[in-house]
């Protein structure tokens, strides 16, 4: 099996779900937010602010080309999947799950969080804007949609294990 990608907007729970993914299939899991930090050594927002987004997006796209040749599980940043050549790369090497959270139950998971440069200068509003334009993105990029709405997080992870074994053959 190849990789496996999470895709989704901030706070819809690729994290979380790739962490108990990991360990539901045994395969080693990768957050690609936490990865691009340690190789950068400095903080997602310190990019931001002294390369600006385009670079910070520059990296995602390099990580995507040149991280592991390994099957594996890889929660991507919220924003790595609007890049068409992105996406191309994460459906050729792997299997792409659009994680589908409300941006209401969203916004009450990121809206505090000191970690999202973006949530930092936006409004609600604006970040519900970005989300509704970033739709088409995940779904272009995945190859399966996962409704999160109403399920635990043991029922996601057990779902994604499901097509992930069915597509495998077992």
């Amino acid at each position: 099996m190849r990789k496996i990608y999470l895709v989704g907007f901030m706070g819809c729970g690729k994290s979380a779900i790739g962490r108990r993914l990991s360990y539901f299939l045994k395969m080693p899991y990768y957050d690609m937010d936490h990865e691009i930090v340690r190789q950068q050594g400095m903080s997602i927002p310190e990019i931001f602010e002294q390369y600006g987004e385009a670079h910070f997006r520059k990296i995602e796209t390099e990580f995507l080309k040149n991280f592991r040749d390994e099957a594996c599980i890889i929660s991507t940043g919220g924003g790595v999947a609007v890049n068409g050549e992105n996406r191309k790369i994460m459906r050729k090497t792997g299997l792409v799950f659009f994680l589908d959270a409300k941006f209401e139950d969203i916004y009450m998971r990121i809206r505090n969080d000191k970690n999202r440069p973006i949530v930092q200068i936006k409004t609600e509003q604006e970040l519900e804007e970005l989300y509704h334009s970033r739709r088409k993105a995940y779904r272009d990029a995945s190859h399966i949609q996962v409704l999160t709405v109403g399920r635990s997080l043991r029922q996601i992870v057990e779902y994604i294990a499901f097509q992930v074994n069915r597509l495998k053959g077992e």
